[in-house]
């Protein structure tokens, strides 16, 4: 894969190098940041691009990852073999870190690897252990001192050191008290001198102070003296001291050489926070720039869904700007896209983006494109862009244009990518878009991919002519010329020279001699194509309209249904209620009127035996009817769901039951019951297998074969 400083130079690709070092911890994945690049497998390329993607996937879906605070375990691998080596005290806790730290994500993928296949196989030379820690927490505290009981050497030293700091403190103190009533120290009273309490005494009493002189002020107002009453103990300290230095040195040497029989393991240790650092770099950036992952093709074709570039975008996210988003299309059909339009309308922009997100990708970074995105992979991703005159190799832009034109000729093939900017420019306009026409045929005719940006009319109409070529323009405002920032492809578009050159002031005189300097095809050409853009313009705003109103219809319709559909259950439910509602009004009312009969002051005890009559044949006749309404209702129940007759095929195959002679004697008049329910009824009509009959109250309609006959 060949991709040269120059291109990454170009696409500005060192600014996604500087924020992926933001965010990487350690010197390694710092190190191999400094030196990405687009990587030469296209295995490689998918499997770092599903690794990253994994570990974003944790972060979207807010999953509790472990936090990568380690510091790297490089001095303390090259220390632990060697014999006579010792490891520093951080060095063990870094160790003790390290492996807190990967048990802590061995935990976190425990049962999660079919999840995260590629994260979890990072993990392939490391264990879940606690050997290592509690090995190190038995020698240190906390705060990463040593214990006293690392040994019991260790212990009784500190044990005398802590007796022997009491009697030096009580010692001095003793002394202090009386000299401070002799009025012979400073102001401080007391000091330290090579980790050994002094008094500070006015020189002019140092005479009267008995002990060893250890130095004096820098004005030589006062000594600094050391009482002869804590001169012998705080040699006895020191040698404690040593003797402690070196009980921790052999208590470190046995951890070490303890540490050497996981060296397997702590080398991986080093080499999956390493690695995860380095994913976790890429992971925070993606995230940062709302990066996904693409669908990877083997096919030569390229479509960019909502793609931006991404340091245009975080330029315009700081300062509060939008961002319009790209869509591309490329493949072995339209290879070539010659991009056209007025200046600053977005051209470079367009193209600087197809070749960062493509670089991005080869690289194993997530891209700022929408997931429904297709990209491929290129051999050679190589760039012509801006101004580039080397004044060292006395070489002037046009002369360094046709230095790389040479160059792309001679590497161009199907997958080679190449980004053009202002195709042609720097020469003559005649001869040299006659050049850069016959350049951009060549290259075509290599099957080679090209974005290319170009004011030319001549090279506008040659991808208008070859097959795997395709035109494409930034749109404009066409009235106002204002840049919408937005690629279309399709047609070429115009520069509106004179449009542009009108709204910015020049004399319309001027602008008229300018036209008639040119040949007028090439004005009739740029009028045509203003034309175009403009009538396109209007479509697509007529297009838009017109789709925001279906939209618009069917929310309203749909709306109307909802409601529709609501109003009518409300209507159901309000006609039960009126007929319950009647219902019992008219029970009320005949309650109403059995209570006005009662007599209750009558001593006669038949007096309301004819009202208690009436009750009982209401109560009874009332009765009836819900009984009535029961039956209607069951007997519906069961003829919906009897089975269903056999069809004529099916009479032709089964066997004839017995009760088939019992139905052939049904007639109208004939008694009759259901199958299922055993109600009995009467036949008033036979149409084929329909019956009419009638149940009580009820008069249904009921097929043959869910009666059987009874009598005539």
């Amino acid at each position: 894969m060949q991709i040269d400083d120059q291109t990454l130079k170009d696409l500005e690709f060192e600014t996604i190098r500087l924020w992926l070092l933001q965010f990487a911890r350690g010197e390694t994945a710092k190190s191999r940041i400094e030196k990405l690049r687009p990587l030469p497998k296209t295995s490689e390329i998918k499997y770092q691009l599903d690794k990253t993607d994994e570990l974003l996937q944790i972060r979207l879906i807010k999953e509790s990852f472990p936090a990568l605070d380690f510091e790297e375990l490089v001095d303390e691998i090259k220390l632990l073999p060697k014999k006579n080596a010792s490891i520093q005290l951080e060095g063990f806790m870094k160790i003790h870190q390290a492996s807190h730290l990967v048990n802590s994500i061995l935990y976190f993928f425990d049962k999660r690897e079919k999840e995260f296949p590629l994260l979890y196989e990072s993990l392939s030379d490391v264990y879940y252990t606690k050997e290592l820690i509690e090995k190190i927490e038995k020698v240190f505290d906390p705060n990463g001192k040593v214990k006293d009981e690392a040994s019991i050497t260790l212990s009784e030293i500190r044990s005398e050191i802590k007796l022997l700091r009491k009697k030096i403190n009580q010692n001095f103190e003793r002394e202090l008290k009386k000299l401070i009533k002799n009025n012979v120290l400073g102001d401080t009273r007391e000091s330290f001198i090579s980790e050994r309490r002094v008094l500070t005494v006015l020189s002019s009493h140092k005479r009267a102070v008995p002990g060893s002189i250890l130095g004096s002020s820098n004005s030589g107002s006062y000594t600094y003296i050391e009482p002869n009453s804590t001169v012998a103990l705080n040699n006895e300290l020191e040698l404690l001291i040593d003797d402690e230095r070196k009980e921790i040195f052999k208590i470190l040497q046995l951890l070490k050489a303890d540490l050497l029989d996981h060296f397997d393991l702590i080398v991986g240790y080093q080499a999956v926070l390493t690695e995860f650092d380095f994913i976790n770099s890429k992971m925070r950036l993606a995230f940062l720039l709302n990066c996904t992952k693409p669908s990877i093709t083997e096919e030569l074709e390229l479509e960019l869904i909502d793609a931006y570039h991404p340091i245009l975008w975080k330029k315009n996210q700081d300062s509060k700007k939008k961002t319009f988003p790209q869509h591309v299309q490329m493949d072995k059909f339209s290879r070539m896209l010659v991009i056209s339009g007025p200046n600053a309308g977005g051209k470079s922009i367009t193209l600087k983006t197809i070749g960062m997100l493509q670089v991005m990708l080869q690289s194993g970074l997530l891209v700022p494109v929408n997931g429904n995105s297709k990209m491929c992979i290129f051999d050679n991703i190589t760039s012509d862009i801006g101004d580039n005159q080397s004044i060292s190799d006395e070489l002037s832009t046009y002369s360094y244009r046709l230095k790389r034109m040479k160059h792309f000729l001679e590497i161009a093939n199907k997958k080679t990518l190449l980004l053009i900017d202002e195709f042609g420019t720097g020469s003559d306009p005649d001869l040299g878009g006659a050049l850069a026409e016959a350049i951009f045929e060549a290259l075509c005719n290599k099957k080679c991919y090209g974005v290319i940006t170009t004011h030319y009319s001549n090279i506008k109409l040659k991808a208008n002519q070859l097959k795997n070529a395709r035109n494409g323009c930034m749109l404009f405002n066409t009235e106002t010329l204002e840049p919408l920032y937005k690629f279309s492809t399709g047609q070429p578009g115009s520069s509106f020279t004179f449009e542009v050159a009108t709204i910015n002031g020049i004399p319309e005189e001027i602008i008229s001699q300018a036209k008639e300097k040119l040949d007028q095809k090439k004005v009739e050409m740029d009028k045509l194509l203003s034309d175009l853009q403009k009538e396109k313009s209007y479509l697509t705003r007529l297009t838009k309209e017109h789709i925001s109103s279906q939209e618009l219809t069917q929310e309203i319709q749909s709306d109307f249904e909802d409601k529709k559909s609501a109003f009518t259950v409300k209507l159901e439910q309000l006609k039960k209620s009126t007929i319950d509602n009647e219902r019992f009004i008219q029970l009320g009312k005949k309650t109403s009127a059995f209570i006005s009969r009662y007599n209750g002051r009558s001593r006669k005890k038949t007096i309301n035996d004819s009202l208690l009559e009436d009750v009982r044949k209401y109560l009874a006749v009332e009765k009836s009817k819900i009984d009535e309404v029961q039956i209607i209702q069951k007997t519906k129940a069961a003829i919906k769901h009897a089975p269903k007759p056999l069809s004529k095929k099916q009479k032709k195959i089964t066997k004839p039951v017995s009760d088939n002679h019992n139905r052939e004697k049904i007639k109208v008049g004939s008694q009759v019951k259901l199958i299922t329910t055993k109600q009995a009824g009467i036949v008033e009509e036979i149409k084929g297998d329909q019956l009419t009959v009638t149940f009580g109250f009820l008069r249904m309609k009921v097929e043959l074969g869910k009666l059987t006959w009874i009598q005539d």
